[in-house]
């Protein structure tokens, strides 16, 4: 069973333009199951991406790929964990974090489950 499966509906928010470049960047690496989810007042941070990579090799190019795309335009992360280890890599670009998960580490932390309170968006299958 998928994590996305026992969320809600997502809802057709628009989501900040650097959110969507960092989906953009994750698709352009193939990442799976890309979820966002606005964590309006609930939280220190707006937003949440969160995705799966295949493998440790394809997470840390899907975050190095977020990296890279959103710091074309002088966004650059507040804080980076986890490319020592690459199954679960986080991104923390102050009003939004991307999580960047393996498989297994995406349903053993489950994040959608502990942030349930959060409003899952609608992200598309390939944001233009």
């Amino acid at each position: 069973m998928s994590t996305t499966q026992t969320r809600p509906k997502p809802t057709e928010h628009a989501l900040p333009d650097d959110v969507l470049q960092a989906a953009r960047a994750a698709y352009g690496k193939k990442a799976t199951e890309v979820v966002a989810l606005n964590l309006g007042k609930v939280s220190f941070t707006d937003y949440f991406l969160i995705c799966t990579g295949q493998n440790r090799r394809q997470v840390k190019a899907i975050a190095e790929a977020i990296e890279m795309t959103l710091g074309t335009s002088g966004t650059r992360p507040e804080h980076i964990e986890g490319y020592d280890r690459s199954d679960w890599i986080l991104l923390d670009y102050f009003d939004f974090v991307v999580h960047v998960f393996t498989a297994d580490q995406r349903r053993f932390y489950s994040l959608e489950r502990l942030w349930g309170s959060a409003e899952p968006v609608s992200v598309p299958d390939r944001p233009a």
